[in-house]
């Protein structure tokens, strides 16, 4: 599966962005997707993720309450919706894919892989103060 991410852009703090990942391929239904960040001179982590239905997701405890992990497996997209945006959201996301059972929030948040098989090049947000 070939992933796209997009929606990225300058916002101030406090403010919404929607990124959006595209994806290729007719068995995206069948892909477990994640949404990780890395911000400059730190390692790359965990956001959220979506099961293959929809049904299951988890987020970061950083983000918990302010950002929404959803998915459309009519038109191969996951959707990362971000609000009350901060300073320290500042990153560039990258959305992931992996076929399989859904993995736990302990595999989801250990590098390097985090338990995902496919990455899409990312998408930089910027968050000013």
């Amino acid at each position: 599966v070939q992933l796209q991410a997009s929606g990225g852009g300058l916002v101030q703090a406090g403010g919404s962005l929607r990124l959006s990942c595209a994806a290729s391929g007719r068995t995206f239904s069948s892909y477990n997707m994640g949404w990780f960040r890395q911000a400059p001179g730190k390692e790359r982590e965990f956001v959220a993720a979506i099961s293959w239905s929809g049904g299951s997701t988890y987020y970061a405890d950083s983000v918990k309450g302010r950002f929404t992990i959803s998915r459309d497996n009519a038109k191969n997209t996951v959707s990362l919706q971000m609000n009350s945006l901060k300073p320290e959201d500042t990153a560039t996301y990258y959305c992931a894919a992996r076929a399989g059972g859904f993995q736990t929030i302990a595999v989801l948040t250990t590098p390097p892989n985090y338990g995902m098989y496919y990455w899409g090049k990312g998408t930089l947000v910027t968050v000013s103060s």
